[in-house]
């Protein structure tokens, strides 16, 4: 005979020739000839080389356990004293009830939506991470969920959570600003056959986000091969002089024939413009020749326009002069009041003859 004392939050497990015979909780218990024991720290995961479905055979044994039970297509959140602890997987777990407090919470992960039971802290949880699916969106964007490959429904900006399991989930998303596309380098000949090259952009803002991604596939493509041929096709109906006096005109034609396409697409236009036409260079250089020929042209008859101007002014000045003998006197004295400014001084010589012409000058 022996005397055992089993502590709080212990049990014991009597074996006999590996056959494990009866629990003990806590207190002093007396060992029969070759029985030993086998005490287990309660507060210390459970952990036996003994089979569970044995052990459940003792009386009382269920009392000291907590059997959780997952099924394949379940998790369990274990809980240990209200704080979330560990996950536990599909199987058969035990656990012994010691000091501490455990909850299990069973979810069913066999569909992909996370019910409100478990709440947006825990889903930030590494524990939980090799259970979840996540899948972020901008602000300013949107997406297309789809479900094993049927669209199922819109999504707008913000994170979104999935249970991972065997469905697939795939997002198709847009940005919803405003975007710029840019046309560069076009090469297109024009009625009378100078090839050019313009740089043009177009803005647009996408509106129905069904349309563009699922009725049509790459929608971005599309919109751009369409504006690019109505660019093209206009372009080519206008000399080179037509296009570079009625430039302004192209973004008005493309925003008004686009509109319809653009529509078809999801999207819709609201801004566009030619932002350069690139000249070859033999053509610029006689652009060049020709501006300035014409600039030429301009500034003589501005010359010739002023010269008669002030011929008609000369002659108008003379016929007054000659018609009022007192407007001469003054326009005399006008010009000697000039001349007067430029000289410093006057050296006066000889016989008075000069007093006498500046009298004849000033006096009548």
């Amino acid at each position: 005979m022996k005397r055992v004392t089993i502590s709080i939050n212990h049990v014991g497990l009597v074996v006999k020739n590996n056959n494990v015979l009866r629990l003990l909780t806590a207190g002093k218990h007396w060992l029969g000839f070759r029985e030993r024991i086998e005490i287990y720290d309660l507060s210390i995961p459970f952990s036996t080389k003994h089979a569970i479905d044995v052990l459940l055979q003792l009386n009382g044994f269920s009392d000291v356990v907590e059997i959780v039970e997952v099924a394949d297509d379940e998790i369990c959140l274990v809980f240990v004293n209200n704080n979330f602890h560990k996950v536990l997987p599909a199987g058969r777990h035990v656990f012994w009830k010691s000091l501490d407090r455990y909850r299990f919470q069973i979810e069913s992960i066999a569909t992909i939506e996370i019910p409100p039971t478990v709440g947006r802290l825990l889903l930030e949880k590494q524990p939980l991470a090799s259970y979840i699916r996540q899948y972020t969106l901008e602000p300013s964007e949107k997406g297309l969920l789809f479900v094993d490959g049927v669209f199922t429904k819109v999504l707008d900006g913000g994170k979104y959570y999935w249970w991972k399991n065997s469905t697939s989930i795939a997002v198709s998303k847009a940005d919803m600003r405003g975007v710029a596309l840019e046309m560069s380098g076009q090469e297109i000949l024009t009625r009378d056959k100078a090839q050019i090259r313009i740089n043009f952009s177009i803005h647009y803002q996408v509106q129905d986000l069904e349309k563009a991604l699922l009725a049509n596939k790459d929608y971005e493509k599309q919109l751009y091969a369409r504006l690019q041929m109505l660019l093209r096709m206009y372009v080519g109906q206008l000399s080179l002089d037509e296009l570079m006096e009625n430039k302004t005109e192209i973004g008005k034609y493309i925003m008004r024939e686009g509109a319809e396409d653009a529509n078809a697409l999801g999207v819709i236009l609201y801004r566009a413009g030619v932002k350069d036409i690139i000249l070859p260079g033999d053509v610029r250089d006689i652009m060049n020749h020709v501006l300035i020929a014409e600039k030429c042209a301009q500034a003589n008859i501005i010359m010739r326009r002023e010269e008669t101007a002030s011929t008609r002014s000369l002659l108008n000045t003379a016929r007054l002069m000659e018609e009022n003998s007192m407007l001469y006197k003054l326009k005399e004295m006008e010009y000697v009041e000039k001349i007067a400014e430029k000289v410093n001084s006057i050296s006066l010589s000889g016989n008075g003859q000069i007093i006498d012409q500046l009298k004849h000058l000033f006096v009548k």
